[in-house]
């Protein structure tokens, strides 16, 4: 896969040949010094922006030449993102957050409130469902967003830095929970971090580094 950035006639390669399988129930951490292209990466693998070359396979389907339409159905149906900050609607619930991916996706209200309820009971949030963000603590409304991302069953999972705006101790809860919900319910994860406590923890560690992945040993 590549992906390139042009700027005044100038053209800043920052994928170059980038390859990477994600297989069921693995999570990889995916490492690198700032401005190595990361969140680039992640974007592509999640249908947000277009590669310059290659293919992005998701469950055996090329998804690099779909229309916008398309595209943004499968993002809705088999990707879920988890970013450093929760990106919580503050005036909706907990339990009204992790309703609204399956709404947007059809799924009728009285179903999506069962789901909801169940997803924030497994991350111990039960007590919690009715709270709006601004009543709920760094990790909780991270775990929200964790719930948020799983609603609607995808088979991959993409983090930027979900940890990164977290203390130590709270981001291991994070980190704690987000392994365990990979587990159960087999999807592949790829998780972007600077944290290399957090990624050694993981399955596997690729490094992105002049545009290229390394695995890390």
């Amino acid at each position: 896969m590549r992906r390139i950035f042009r700027s005044g006639g100038v053209e800043i390669v920052v994928l170059n040949g980038v390859d990477l399988v994600l297989n069921p129930g693995e999570i990889v951490a995916l490492v690198g010094p700032s401005g190595a292209g990361k969140s680039t990466l992640l974007h592509v693998a999640g249908l947000l922006e277009h590669p310059d070359g290659g293919q992005v396979l998701i469950g055996g389907e090329d998804c690099s030449g779909l229309s916008d339409e398309r595209r943004t159905l499968m993002r809705r149906a088999e990707l879920g993102f988890v970013y450093q900050f929760h990106h919580l609607l503050p005036e909706f619930s907990a339990l009204e957050n992790a309703m609204l991916p399956q709404m947007i996706a059809g799924i009728g209200r009285a179903r999506a409130r069962d789901k909801a309820a169940f997803l924030l009971a497994g991350v111990g949030l039960a007590a919690r469902a009715s709270h709006r963000p601004a009543r709920l603590s760094g990790g909780e409304q991270q775990r929200v967003a964790i719930v948020r991302a799983l609603a609607n069953d995808p088979k991959v999972l993409l983090g930027d830095e979900p940890t990164g705006n977290l203390d130590h101790a709270t981001g291991e809860g994070v980190i704690n929970t987000l392994v365990d919900l990979v587990r159960r319910t087999r999807l592949a994860a790829l998780i972007a971090t600077h944290n290399l406590e957090l990624a050694r923890r993981l399955d596997r560690i690729v490094l992105l580094e002049d545009g290229r992945l390394k695995p890390v040993t």
